[in-house]
This record gives structure tokens, C-alpha cells and sequence, in this order.
């Protein structure tokens, strides 16, 4: 068999990186230093950053592409050689020294229930076990005080260190602060950018945040300066998307997946929620009725390589406690505190694989 590098490059040209989409040919992901010698083919894929999430299953598909499209018989498995060319960046001075890890909770856009799901992670996360925070921020939104009854909370200073700091208040076992905790509930928040992402980094720099294992933050919807605020600010260990399975919101989760991969953001993507996955009514809990739509967010986690961490049915008594400031996840006897407690685990596991530098597939010992 005749083989030749353009052979190679056009079997190569099938294989879309999961981060843009872009096939890796014309990203310039594959050295020109093609080898071929008789059946062996060797070469390396050149990623930007270290320990990139998606390197292992971009090799495999470059051994799959090749013997598909070029022969069986071509001697590849083995001969790819993952490069990282990544600079390492001076190290920032950590304002939250004794945070353990950064969880980010997103979605693309406003409705898809965020902010349930951002709060019952970390109640759940505690009931596992952890300690864990909780900062809301949504500036333009806060409903972190309302979901866990604490619209009348106004933190107090204290002295650590010769600095006076915020103390966060505390409720079933999550230290919380919110920017709700400062204004008047009835009024809008008319700030600027600027002002707000100043507030953001005063509630995360300037609070008494203590040792935790998990600090959970409810961002914005969408996309801004809120986001680019907090990348410049603190160290996130991965981000969470949230989203409905319906198409349109789908549609916004994929844009947000795309902007914490992009590279002058580069936050890892632990995953993917998929929340109001189906309704299941109160006196009928065996039922499920997809009223947004069927494994819509199932599908995107597998289009775009990540985890779907967990899936939240929609009951009723979800709304219920969420206004009555009481997060599903305290109760014991619901089938929603039950995803919730799955979903912390999940959590907690791919946090330790990230931080092992383990690919997301594997499994690892979780602390319950």
C-alpha cells in the first residue's frame, strides 16, 4: 500500500476538535512532520493548553479517522503524540486561600433554573459531607436570599488578620453572601459593568469565606463582564452548564460551553445539567412527561465530548420550596433531593478527576 501524507491530512481533515468544532487540519493541530515508513505512520497533535480535557479523545479519533479512510492495515495505534504548547503563566497571589475548589454554575440564558439548581448543589454538596459556600452572582438578580429565606440578612464585619472582612451568613450548612444582602429588594439595580463586577470582586475578595472544600457561584446568565470578572479574579476549578432540553435553550448552553473553552478564557467544562428534564406529577411518581423536550442536553454533552452530570425532573414541590426559602436538597423523602444528591456526587467526582488530571470517564473514590 502506497501512503503519503496528503492521504493522511485528508483522513485527519474528518476530525472536528470538541472545543470549536474546527477540524483539525485547518486548526494547525497536526506537525508537518508527517512520518511514514512502509505501514507506520507517526506524528504529533499540537494542543494550546496543558492537560488539555479533550486530548485523549482527539488522538483516538486521529487513529480512527485514519485507519477508516486510509486502510486498516496502516500501523498507527500508538505513533500520535500529544504536544502541548501552552506557555506556563506567572502565578497570581490566591485571595481565597483556604477555598479547596471554584465551582461556576451558568446557563446561556435567563429561565432555565440556574440559581435551584446553583443553591441545591451546595446544600447537597454539605449534606455529602463538604463545606461549602455559596456566592450569588447574579448582581442584576439575586434570588439566592429569597430561595433560602434570608431576605432579611444583612452581614456583619469582622476583624481577621488586621482586615475587616464580610461574614457570610449561614444556613443548612452553606455559608452564603449575596449582593441582595445589601439592597433594597424592591428596587432595581441600575449599575453599570464596572460597578458591578467591583462589587463581585469586593464579596469574593473581602468575605470571610473560611476553609471550604467547595465555593459554588451563581453566575449571570449569558455572557459578560461578570463571567470575565471572576476568571480574572479567582482560580475557577471547573464551570457548570445548566439547561433545559429544549432546543432554544440548548441552543445558548452551546454558546456558553464554546465561551469558557475558548482559550482567553479557558475554564474547564465539568458538565452539563439538564434541568426540567421531565415533569412528574405528584400522585403519579412513576411517571415521567418530557414537556421540554426528550435528552435534549444528554445529546449536547455528547456532541460536545463533556459530562452530563446529572438530570433534574421538574415536581412541584421544587417551586414550592424554593419560595418558601427551604432548597429541595434538605429533605430526605423527595425524588428531586435524590438528583440533587446524585448530582453532587457526580460533581465532586469529575472535581477530582480535573484536579488529578484524569480523563472525565474514569471513576474515582467520591467522600460521602
Amino acid at each position: 500500500m502506497n501512503i503519503y501524507p496528503k492521504l493522511i491530512l485528508d483522513a485527519l481533515a474528518h476530525v472536528r476538535y470538541p472545543g470549536t468544532g474546527q477540524d483539525i487540519v485547518s486548526a494547525g493541530m497536526v506537525d508537518d512532520n508527517i512520518r511514514i515508513d512502509g505501514n507506520k505512520v507517526t506524528f504529533s497533535l499540537i494542543f494550546s493548553k496543558q492537560n488539555d480535557p479533550f486530548a485523549k479523545s482527539v488522538v483516538k479519533a486521529a487513529e480512527q479517522a485514519i485507519l477508516m479512510y486510509v486502510g486498516a492495515e496502516v500501523d498507527i495505534k500508538g505513533n500520535i503524540t500529544a504536544v502541548f504548547n501552552e506557555q506556563p503563566q506567572e502565578a497570581k497571589e490566591n485571595p481565597l486561600p483556604g477555598v479547596k475548589n471554584i465551582i461556576a454554575v451558568s446557563s446561556g440564558k435567563g429561565g432555565v433554573g440556574k440559581s435551584t439548581v446553583a443553591s441545591n448543589l451546595a446544600v447537597a454538596l454539605s449534606r455529602l459531607g463538604y463545606k461549602v459556600g455559596l456566592l450569588d452572582a447574579d448582581i442584576h438578580g439575586p434570588s439566592v436570599p429569597k430561595m433560602f429565606g434570608m431576605e432579611d440578612a444583612r452581614p456583619l464585619l469582622e476583624e481577621v488578620g488586621g482586615r475587616e472582612l464580610i461574614a457570610p451568613e449561614e444556613k443548612y450548612g452553606v455559608k452564603i453572601l449575596s449582593i441582595g444582602f445589601f439592597i433594597d429588594p424592591k428596587s432595581a439595580l441600575v449599575w453599570r459593568g464596572g460597578m458591578a463586577s467591583n462589587a463581585l470582586k469586593q464579596l469574593i475578595t473581602d468575605a470571610n469565606w473560611g476553609e471550604l472544600d467547595y465555593l459554588v457561584l451563581d453566575l449571570p446568565p449569558g455572557t459578560g463582564d461578570i463571567h470575565l470578572t471572576l476568571v480574572q479574579t479567582v482560580a475557577i476549578t471547573g464551570v457548570i452548564v445548566v439547561s433545559t432540553p429544549q432546543e432554544v435553550a440548548l441552543a445558548d448552553a452551546r454558546k456558553g460551553v464554546d465561551m469558557f473553552m475558548n482559550e482567553k478564557v479557558n475554564v474547564p467544562v465539568l458538565g452539563l445539567v439538564e434541568n426540567m428534564a421531565w415533569f412528574t406529577p405528584k400522585e403519579l411518581p412513576q411517571n415521567k412527561y418530557y414537556i421540554f423536550g426528550k435528552e435534549g442536553c444528554k445529546r449536547l454533552a455528547e456532541e460536545l465530548q463533556v459530562p452530563l452530570l446529572g438530570q433534574i425532573p421538574i415536581v412541584q414541590s421544587i417551586c414550592e420550596c424554593g419560595d418558601a426559602g427551604e432548597p429541595i436538597a434538605v429533605r430526605e423523602d423527595s425524588i428531586v433531593s435524590e438528583a440533587f444528591l446524585a448530582l453532587a456526587g457526580e460533581v465532586a467526582r469529575q472535581t477530582e478527576l480535573r484536579n488529578a488530571n484524569v480523563a472525565p470517564t474514569q471513576k474515582v473514590e467520591t467522600k460521602r
